[in-house]
């Protein structure tokens, strides 16, 4: 198979691949915003630590 060699088909591919690239960011940062991740026990700053030594998030979130 041969591709044809016209300037307009290699703009136009060009232009395809860089839509698929900016669709694909596009998904990928609406699943980023969409998504929460579940609350997980930490240890905390203010000494109630549940192991000696395990260091954990300054301030909870949930």
């Amino acid at each position: 198979m041969r591709l044809p060699r016209s300037r307009g088909f290699y703009v136009t591919l060009a232009i395809a691949a860089l839509g698929a690239i900016l669709l694909a960011n596009a998904h990928l940062v609406y699943v980023a915003s969409m998504s929460q991740p579940r609350c997980v026990e930490h240890n905390r700053a203010d000494g109630t630590a549940k192991a000696p030594g395990v260091f954990g998030a300054a301030k909870s979130s949930c």
